[in-house]
């Protein structure tokens, strides 16, 4: 308990946004690839084989990299209750969508083999890019609309409210800067797919792979800076006077206005600026890694990419987590929306013990699984899962 006391409120609700950042970075570099590769079977495989060998490139691992899913859940839930309250009730139908995307991912890869149809492979196939394209898209527009104000309301005993017609709210999330960002999103998931595809593949998966994957990273990197210009023309969130950073969480406590522009971040705190950077500089090594035929580099750029640009929304927007478009003062922000002190600590107790079990853990399944898939390996275990 002396060290409980030791570490302030304001620190551990700090380094719980900054943990919550790292889990969601974490869920992206590892089954952001599973869902890139997804997106690109139909177009990557034009024989049974050649999709079976992108399939095998993911199929051991894919469910393992979703670990990272759950525990960004699981610390939102536990953490930041109110942000997990008012962001599954606003994003209700978009997270629908996204689940029924991501089950049909593992009934893909169980059932595609089970019958030796090309018809039935082949529907498998589209449902496995389901599985990968709507959840890469569909995040990408969530944070679009976390970035403009999401238009909820909290009442007087902190219930979220979502004014207005059911169906029209939800039309409303798919406005157009939403949509660049979700384009972003998806363009950049596939180009990282592409790299994966590329560093454990052989033979025609990897080159189409690495031809489709330039065009993505082109796609995403244009995206994202043409994002960022229209970003200057979205007003921001700013507290009115000081905000007690170790106080309750009520977000209602704290008066909240639309100021200027969120680029105006980096007038303040213009260190920020290497995040953007990061996440430019990543995507443009990775598409000409891919162009090239580069392997493990463009792999490793592609991850930088994806951590430079996850990483600018999230300084772009501190103190703020999710900004209310219909009354700023229900804005829900580090500082006033997080779990009660002893929580983050015993949760923060729990992080130290337990992520590196699973850092190690995943390590060490990547390394049994070095190498690449190859047609020949296909062939010779025909009667595989995948």
């Amino acid at each position: 308990m002396i060290l409980h006391e030791f570490l302030s409120y304001e620190f551990l609700r700090v380094v719980w946004w900054l943990l919550l950042g790292v889990l969601l970075i974490g869920f992206a570099l590892t089954d952001g690839f599973d869902l890139g590769v997804g997106a690109l079977i139909p177009f990557v495989g034009r024989t049974d084989t050649e999709r079976r060998v992108a399939i095998n490139t993911v199929g051991p691992i894919w469910e393992g990299n979703q670990v990272w899913f759950i525990l960004g859940g699981g610390a939102i839930f536990a953490a930041w209750p109110p942000l997990y309250a008012v962001s599954f009730s606003g994003f209700y139908l978009a997270m629908f969508a996204v689940l029924a995307a991501l089950i049909l991912r593992p009934v893909g890869f169980k059932y595609r083999s089970k019958r030796d149809s090309a018809a039935w492979r082949s529907a498998w196939d589209w449902a496995l890019f389901v599985g990968g394209a709507v959840p890469a898209l569909i995040f990408g527009v969530a944070m679009g609309n976390v970035l403009q104000g999401v238009p909820f309301d909290l009442n007087p005993d902190l219930l979220p409210l979502y004014p207005g017609v059911f169906w029209a709210k939800f039309l409303g999330l798919l406005n157009p800067f939403a949509l660049l960002a979700g384009v972003v999103s998806l363009a950049m998931l596939v180009m990282h797919g592409a790299a994966w595809l590329s560093f454990k593949a052989e033979g025609p998966v990897a080159f189409r792979a690495q031809d489709i994957g330039f065009y993505a990273g082109i796609v995403a990197i244009v995206a994202y800076a043409g994002a960022g210009v229209w970003l200057n023309f979205i007003p921001g969130y700013a507290f009115v006077g000081d905000v007690p950073t170790d106080g309750p969480s009520n977000p209602l406590m704290s008066e909240v206005v639309r100021s200027d522009s969120w680029l105006a971040a980096y007038g303040t705190r213009p260190w920020i600026a290497i995040a953007p950077i990061l996440g430019l500089f990543g995507m443009v090594m990775a598409a000409r890694g891919l162009r090239a035929g580069r392997q493990g580099s463009t792999l490793l750029f592609s991850k930088l990419g994806i951590f430079g640009v996850i990483s600018s929304v999230g300084l772009t927007m501190f103190p703020f987590i999710l900004p209310s478009s219909l009354n700023p003062d229900a804005s829900l922000t580090v500082w006033d929306s997080s779990s009660s002190h002893l929580t983050l600590f015993v949760m923060l107790v729990s992080a130290i013990i337990f992520m590196p079990m699973i850092l190690a853990y995943t390590a060490w399944v990547y390394k049994v699984l070095w190498g690449k898939v190859t047609e020949d390996d296909v062939r010779s275990h025909s009667d595989s899962v995948y």
